[in-house]
């Protein structure tokens, strides 16, 4: 009796293991490569169009949980262009705008500075070049960097300085942009 109810409880072990990794193969990311992981399904409700014109602008104001983790704003603008690419929404119908300020400035540091300021590098580096690269269009809130007391050449190089966030969110949002807070 034993040998069956172990025998029963490896082969359930190894079954929830192997549904597992069935589903964590599922995680994709078609876009942005290795952030923003997103999982398909079919048959969902509110599923892109296609042939649909998106103008989306995020509002990044907060810090990561620690200094050596990405920063989730921009986690989750990389996971908006995986999900339009699962949804084969072509690029050219994307706009993206991010915009920086608040307890989530840091992030924007270049590797130099970053690591001066935190003892590492900056892990945010890599996927906020990849966003430039799909087109994203990055800014920085002076006023934040100014409250920080960061040169402007401390800033990444695919950043750009904007006055303020506070007349970058009302620019795009009259252009059209759906703002998407952070």
């Amino acid at each position: 009796m034993m040998k069956v109810l172990g025998y029963l409880a490896l082969t359930g072990l190894v079954f929830v293991g192997a549904l597992n990794s069935v589903f964590a193969e599922e995680w994709q990311t078609p876009r942005i490569t290795g952030y923003g992981k997103v999982r398909p399904y079919s048959d969902t409700a509110v599923y892109p169009e296609a042939s649909g014109d998106y103008k989306i602008l995020f509002d990044i104001t907060k810090a990561a949980d620690a200094p050596g983790q990405i920063n989730p704003g921009f986690e989750h603008v990389a996971r908006l262009l995986n999900l339009f690419a699962l949804a084969k929404v072509p690029e050219d119908r994307i706009k993206v705008v991010l915009v920086v300020h608040g307890s989530a400035t840091p992030a924007v540091l270049d590797k130099t500075y970053y690591r001066k300021q935190f003892g590492i590098v900056n892990p945010n580096a890599q996927l906020i070049t990849q966003l430039a690269e799909a087109g994203v269009t990055l800014y920085v809130c002076g006023q934040a960097l100014a409250q920080y007391h960061y040169p402007l050449d401390w800033i990444n190089g695919d950043i750009t300085l904007a006055l303020a966030a506070l007349t970058v969110l009302p620019a795009y949002q009259r252009q059209g942009y759906s703002l998407i807070p952070q």
